[in-house]
């Protein structure tokens, strides 16, 4: 199977790598050094230089291969999901964009496409974990908790980001929406903060961040539903004080004759403060809840995951939780155990036990393991 990876970031090169060991991979970027470090890796992936926003280029581009991946950053990622539908292309999906991906489904029924989206860490495998219980209990109670973080802490932020600063700022200031006894409520993104302790990580704050999507529409039924952000203590107060001044506002202001956004202005700053090396020592930790009753006994599902850098390959953690997640699904759609056309977040993948053991498995075998408890 021919295989595009659209985004050679550094999630991008993550799922082109692991790609490569059983397809025919060639990876898009506009970014030449990050083509040059994929090829580093592994010479026989090929690259291919683009604007992947220009998208009166997609029917050529994408003609030669059987099936996509996009992995651009979310502010491209609805635009780009189209032009890889209107191309007739099967398509998995990591760039969580703002947008309803559910808008693309006729498009994507029309075109005899199945697009496989949100298929990354969270959303994704909270989603695909939540799927699969649903079929087995009624859930009252759906909780995910989810942190991205470096090893070695730095201050002020004591954070890195392992993918575009951009989306992570968006995190931070997209209202959130949460189900709470049956109705959906927004609220501020960072608000209702809690500490949680963590076995090997220590004590970590949790606080709403805009991750439910799908998961709000899809579970009409289940009253109570809620996902948070995981950072080290003390991260949320700082940035609700840069969101409180102004940083974050999108309309320009001017400073001596220039008009300058403060949302590109800290984007910019953020990035050189948050980059995360190639290299840099990271961990993703990650708890789903799952409540609820099989008949009148009460359960509780728990998962959690904890991953660290690996050393032998040189890839993030959540480079791999992330992008592994997403070579799971495409390795469902090439052996044809899910073969529905139009669009589909993880969770109505996860309906499927064989899909779901499946895409654990998949993780295990590559050294990412979800433990149930």
């Amino acid at each position: 199977m021919t295989t595009a990876v659209l985004g050679a970031g550094m999630v991008g090169r993550a799922i082109a790598l692991d790609l490569a060991t059983n397809f025919e991979v060639t990876s898009f970027d506009i970014h030449t050094q990050h083509l040059q470090l994929l090829q580093q890796k592994n010479p026989s992936i090929k690259t291919q230089q683009a604007d992947l926003q220009k998208h009166s280029q997609y029917a050529a581009m994408l003609a030669p291969f059987d099936l996509v991946v996009c992995a651009v950053p979310g502010f491209m990622g609805f635009a780009t999901l189209r032009q890889v539908i209107l191309c007739g292309k099967n398509v998995v999906d990591i760039s969580f964009f703002p947008e309803d991906a559910h808008h693309l489904d006729h498009l994507a029924k029309e075109h005899n496409v199945t697009a496989i989206v949100d298929c990354g860490v969270a959303p994704g495998m909270s989603n695909l974990i939540l799927g699969r219980y649903n079929e087995e209990m009624e859930v009252s109670n759906f909780e995910a908790y989810v942190g991205g973080l470096p090893k070695i802490r730095t201050k002020p932020f004591e954070y890195k980001a392992p993918f575009s600063p951009v989306d992570v700022i968006q995190e931070y200031i997209r209202p959130a929406r949460l189900k709470e006894n049956g109705n959906i409520v927004i609220k501020p993104a960072l608000s209702d903060c809690e500490l949680m302790e963590f076995e090997q990580v220590g004590t970590l704050e949790a606080f709403n961040t805009d991750g439910l999507r799908s998961l709000l529409f899809n579970f009409p039924a289940i009253p109570n539903m809620k996902e948070k952000t995981m950072r080290y203590p003390g991260h949320a107060a700082l940035i609700t004080q840069l969101k409180e001044i102004g940083f974050f506002n999108e309309d320009p202001i001017n400073v001596h004759g220039a008009n300058i956004s403060p949302l590109q202005f800290a984007s910019a700053l953020l990035l050189i403060q948050w980059k995360l090396g190639e290299t840099e020592k990271e961990l993703t930790v990650m708890r789903v809840l799952v409540d609820g009753h099989i008949g009148n006994q009460f359960q509780r599902i728990e998962y959690n995951l904890l991953d660290t850098f690996d050393e032998t390959s040189q890839t993030s953690s959540m480079a791999r939780t992330t992008g592994y997640t997403c070579t799971a699904a495409v390795h469902l759609l090439n052996n044809k155990m899910f073969t529905h056309k139009g669009v589909f977040p993880p969770e109505l993948i996860g309906k499927d036990k064989g899909c779901f053991d499946f895409v654990l498995q998949y993780l295990k075998e590559h050294g990412v393991y979800w433990v149930k408890s």
